[in-house]
């Protein structure tokens, strides 16, 4: 199983629950359950989770972060019991961080999004609409280890185009991260990336899979991610040299709600954003290869404007 092929997946399976023929007249499709009554169960198992579990902090230097020793630090969760009784909980620790993102599909539903984050990173922002190289492990509650990228794996964050994202509570746990500055080939094949975002997120089914089970992933289950952030792609869907999250112009995270010219084509994949026959890309009058800085008489940047025509091409 791969996070960005999640929007694929639960169509296709979308298709398989509504279609029938002569052989199997007697399959049932059982609806979804409702999306309140389950977050509701997902995050008192997510916060007993984190009231009976640590993480192993004590083996992370925190007076020297982002020291060389620590690029590689790999998170380890276990339970408080035994040996470990002594163990802070998850829920305790000042590393343990959490954020709300709204239900796009239910108003008023607002989730609890946890994540712990040993360091941020010191490298580039992470952009909702970029293509992460991200390093994770993906577990469930009771330890079952569904998928993972020892080397780091490409995946784009938002389902733009052709180009299908990752599950909402992913993309906004590594949103919290920065990438690494720097790596370093270490002689052996493999390469270490030094002051990269560490942390994980926990992550209920309503921004994860919900009722869409995939492989080892029974439906409505948490899940759980470890993850390092290497490094990050910033994309450009339309190749009009506007980078896809400054085509967010009302900054609400949704980039199909931005359409300059009201042709029924979002900014995000309109190579003419202002629609006055000028290609945005030829409205980089200064040709420093950034149309946003281009700005016309009216204060905008020219290549949203239908007043301003002019442009550089030849």
């Amino acid at each position: 199983m791969k996070l960005r092929t999640v929007t694929l997946t639960i169509l296709l399976l979308a298709v398989a629950l509504s279609c029938k023929n002569d052989d199997d007249d007697d399959v049932v499709v059982v609806p979804s359950r409702d999306r309140t009554e389950v977050y509701e169960e997902n995050i008192a198992e997510i916060e007993a989770y984190l009231d009976t579990h640590f993480y192993n902090y004590d083996e992370f230097d925190f007076e020297n972060p982002y020291s060389i020793e620590n690029d590689n630090f790999q998170i380890v969760f276990d339970t408080i019991a035994g040996e470990n009784s002594d163990k802070i909980p998850l829920s305790q620790r000042p590393e343990l961080l959490m954020k709300q993102v709204e239900d796009v599909d239910v108003e008023g539903l607002i989730y609890d999004l946890y994540y712990l984050k040993l360091r941020e990173g010191l490298g580039d922002e992470i952009h909702f609409t970029d293509r992460v190289h991200v390093q994770y492990k993906g577990n469930l509650t009771d330890g079952t280890l569904f998928d993972s990228a020892i080397t780091p794996a490409a995946l784009s964050l938002t389902t733009i185009g052709s180009d299908f994202g990752v599950v909402t509570g992913f993309k906004e746990g590594v949103l919290e991260f920065k990438t690494a500055t720097s790596n370093s080939e270490n002689g052996d094949g493999t390469v270490s990336y030094h002051e990269q975002g560490i942390g994980a997120i926990f992550i209920p089914s309503g921004l994860g899979y919900f009722s869409a089970p995939q492989t080892n992933i029974p439906a409505y289950s948490n899940l759980i991610f470890r993850i390092h952030t290497p490094g990050v792609t910033v994309l450009d869907h339309d190749n009009d040299s506007v980078p896809s999250y400054l085509e967010d112009l009302n900054n609400n995270g949704d980039v199909y709600d931005d359409d300059t010219d009201g042709d029924g084509i979002p900014d995000v994949l309109d190579v003419d954003d202002d629609g006055d026959a000028v290609l945005t890309v030829y409205e980089d009058i200064d040709g420093d290869g950034d149309p946003t800085n281009d700005i016309g008489k009216n204060g905008i940047p020219k290549y949203l404007d239908k007043e301003e025509t002019a442009s550089n091409q030849d």
